[in-house]
């Protein structure tokens, strides 16, 4: 969203679910934030795919994201601007590039044309099952931001 495409009020919860769900859909990567068992934050940028009910992330099991989401499951996401957020908490689930369900690598691989099942290090699949869903633009988006709660759609 530009300066010019700006609405001249807050958007409706509608307008920004449609709005989150199409960034869901259309961007190529996300910020991905996860911490260790001390609490020590990583935070990366990751291709990732939607499914239409899960966002699935891939990242090699060994670093800091890997790992973490390995452990503890736990993890936010972020996608857009700083003046069009959609945050994402929710919980990970790991699986091997031989586990990960039919047609989720194909699609995974299809949509940025880089395959993680293809590289010469081991890379793992995660899928991040959406718990909370906040979507907010300026201050006056704040009320109201939170359109997702314990998996369930507000609007």
């Amino acid at each position: 969203m530009t300066e010019n495409d700006r609405p001249a009020g807050p958007r409706s919860r509608e307008e920004r679910k449609r709005n989150a769900l199409r960034l869901l859909e259309t961007e190529l990567d996300l910020w991905a934030a996860t911490a260790d068992a001390a609490g020590v934050p990583t935070m990366m940028p990751l291709t990732y795919l939607w499914d239409g009910e899960a966002v699935w992330l891939s990242t090699c099991p060994a670093n800091p994201t890997g790992a973490n989401l390995a452990a503890s499951g736990a993890v936010r996401l972020c996608l857009g601007t700083t003046r069009d957020v959609v945050h994402i908490e929710g919980s990970a689930t790991a699986f091997t590039a031989d586990e990960v369900p039919g047609g989720v690598g194909d699609a995974f691989a299809a949509k940025d044309g880089w395959d993680p099942r293809k590289e010469e290090d081991r890379y793992d699949f995660y899928r991040v099952a959406l718990d909370r869903l906040r979507a907010w633009g300026t201050v006056p988006e704040l009320k109201g931001r939170l359109l997702m709660k314990d998996g369930r759609w507000l609007v």
